[in-house]
């Protein structure tokens, strides 16, 4: 293996560093600090080389280009700091038997050469490089859970596109089972996102996403419980994003079960009992979750949803089925039903208008199927021209998009805004029945948008064109909150 190592290692030392810069990407929660240099002593029998192993000229020389690299690091040299580096890690990569630093360091430095070329078969080899200084460090200390969630965050954010999908997601996954469950608060919202992702294109069986869906949830709830002092700002940041991913998936039928809906929407009811709306809601949903009609909490919220909310009528029709089926929480059956009355029953264009306009706020808010839920608006928009109501919805789809375009917080979760803002001016100028709440929804998302150091850092400028790319696939024009 050592020699294998070496033989790599010297194939990729003609990439040379020239002004190395930090890449310009912003985490989702703060980058992962290494963790304090373990100060037991050494285990008796190292696999890997160290000071001791070496005589004493070369045990000189080791120690001291340990010394000198990092204190190149510390000026951001990364140039000066490389050969040194791969002198270090050549003589002992084991180092003093406890510090372990080097290798974070040396992903570190062929990360930088990663930005610095162009061409995709050299990338292949500094990435390869990667994984072979992190399978040495695994040989020499061992891998826990935080190494692995780190090395995992550094595929997502530092490698992405270089490292497969597949193989970010099963790392993240390995430190959550080396965890026993427990993550690291800075995988848990990328880890979120791609699961998320993944789910959604059937790459991830519905067990196994609701398995780790589950102790995410449980992971953030248990993070924001025990957080002290400047721990919780970042629970916050997570908490503002993970949490709406885990819910999209609400609208993968069979994802999660009764205890979920009831743990979630039965707690909403006891908060509210007196909306009809939340206690309808939470009904729907926990028959989705399909909680036994004789389950005591169903039975209680089915109790008020009788005495104090409107029944629909026993259903009939076509469309009488649709909403019964909806309330049911059987979102596919429903729209199927609904598609049905639209393509074969539905005496009008007014009537085909309404009914498409149900699909979409279904898409919206409960299967949370954003380009479906756009898809059917425009439709409706064809259907009856100088409606507002479908482009009011548009912009909202648009405005919700944070969590799905972005991190939550920052650039790509803010210019979704331009785009749902165009939609709700156009709407209010077309159709003045829209306008109030076109002007409601404009005041509201305006404080959303970058301000004017965002866009000036970016060197952009106040009603430049700009293109929203993500799902949304829009030209817009650039705003400022301030």
């Amino acid at each position: 293996m050592k020699n294998i190592f070496t033989a790599f290692l010297a194939l990729i030392l003609g990439f040379a560093f020239s002004g190395c810069s930090p890449k310009a990407t912003a985490p989702v929660v703060t980058t992962p600090d290494p963790k304090t240099e373990v100060t037991t002593p050494p285990a008796t029998s190292n696999p890997c080389r160290t000071f001791d192993d070496l005589p004493g000229v070369d045990r000189e020389t080791a120690e001291s280009a340990f010394v000198l690299y990092k204190d190149q690091l510390k000026l951001n040299n990364y140039k000066a700091a490389f050969p040194i580096w791969r002198q270090a890690y050549h003589l002992a990569p084991g180092s003093n038997g406890r510090v372990k630093s080097h290798f974070d360091d040396g992903v570190l430095l062929y990360s930088k050469l990663i930005e610095e070329t162009a061409d995709s078969s050299k990338k292949k080899l500094l990435v390869d490089t990667i994984r072979m200084i992190q399978a040495k460090r695994e040989e020499c200390f061992g891998a826990d859970a935080y190494y692995i969630g780190q090395k995992a965050f550094d595929y997502y954010y530092n490698l992405s596109g270089l490292v497969t999908e597949a193989e970010i997601y099963e790392t993240f996954k390995k430190s959550i089972d080396l965890g026993n469950g427990k993550m690291e608060y800075f995988i848990i919202n990328p880890f979120t996102k791609i699961l998320h992702d993944r789910v959604l294109a059937e790459e991830v069986s519905k067990e196994e996403g609701s398995k780790y869906a589950l102790m995410v949830d449980k992971a953030i709830k248990d993070g924001l419980a025990t957080c002290t002092g400047a721990q919780c700002e970042t629970w916050k940041i997570i908490n503002e994003y993970a949490p709406d991913l885990l819910e999209a998936l609400e609208g993968v039928d069979g994802f999660y079960d009764c205890e979920y809906y009831a743990g979630k929407y039965y707690a909403l009811f006891k908060a509210s009992p007196d909306s009809c709306d939340v206690v309808n809601l939470a009904y729907r949903r926990m028959l989705r979750g399909k909680c036994a009609l004789t389950d005591a909490r169903l039975a209680e919220i089915e109790k008020v949803k009788k005495s104090k909310c409107y029944e629909a009528p026993v259903a009939t029709g076509t469309i009488s089925m649709a909403y019964d089926e909806y309330g049911k929480g059987n979102y596919q059956t429903a729209i199927r039903l609904f598609e049905k009355y639209i393509n074969e029953e539905a005496p009008d264009k007014e009537k085909k208008a309404k009914y498409l306009m149900v699909i979409s706020s279904i898409y919206y808010a409960d299967v949370k199927n954003f380009p479906k839920s756009r898809q059917y608006a425009l439709d409706a928009a064809k259907m009856k021209p100088g409606w507002g109501e479908p482009y009011l919805l548009i912009g909202k789809l648009y405005a919700s998009s944070g969590p799905l375009c972005g991190p939550g917080r920052g650039w790509d979760s803010q210019i979704v805004t331009w785009p749902a803002i165009d939609k709700w001016e156009y709407a209010k100028s077309i159709d003045p029945a829209s306008a109030k709440e076109a002007n409601s929804l404009i005041a509201r998302y305006k404080q959303y948008m970058p301000n004017k150091e965002d866009i000036f850092f970016r060197n952009l400028s106040v009603g430049q064109s700009f293109y929203v790319s993500c799902w949304i696939k829009e030209n817009t024009k650039i705003r400022t909150s301030d």
